[in-house]
C-alpha cells in the first residue's frame, strides 16, 4: 500500500504565501508524475500543477507564475509553493501520484487526503 500524507495548509491574507508537502510512504518501485489539484467549493477538482520524475513541470494557466511545483525523489515529496494569494485560491488542495507499485508497469494512482488553504481577504 502507498499513503499520501499532505500538510501545509492554513488560513492566510491576500497576498500572502504558503508551502505545501506531501510525502508519499509504503512500499513501491518508483514514482512517476506527481500533481497537485484543488477543489473549491461547488466545483470539480481540477489540475494546478504536474511534476514529472524527470521535473519537467507545467501549469494551470490561473496560477502560472504565482505557484512553483518541485520535488525531492530521495524523499518521496512534493511541494507546492503558493506565492500572491488571492480569494480564487481557497481550496481544498490534494496531492496525486502515479506509483509503480511492484514493477515499473505496475502502476496506480493514489491521492492524498486533501488540505484546506483559505485566502482572506
Amino acid at each position: 500500500q502507498v499513503q499520501l500524507v499532505e500538510s501545509g495548509g492554513g488560513l492566510v491574507q491576500t497576498g500572502g504565501s504558503l508551502r505545501l508537502s506531501c510525502a508519499a510512504s509504503g512500499s513501491f518501485v518508483s514514482i512517476n508524475d506527481m500533481s497537485w489539484y484543488r477543489q473549491a467549493p461547488g466545483q470539480q477538482r481540477v489540475l494546478v500543477a504536474r511534476i514529472t520524475s524527470a521535473g519537467s513541470t507545467n501549469y494551470a494557466e490561473s496560477v502560472k507564475g504565482r505557484f512553483t511545483i518541485s520535488r525531492d525523489n530521495a524523499k518521496n515529496t512534493v511541494y507546492l509553493q503558493m506565492n500572491s494569494l488571492n480569494a480564487e485560491d481557497t481550496a481544498v488542495y490534494y496531492c496525486f501520484a502515479n506509483v509503480a507499485t511492484y514493477a515499473t508497469w505496475a502502476r496506480r494512482d493514489y491521492w492524498g487526503q486533501g488540505t484546506q488553504v483559505t485566502v482572506s481577504s
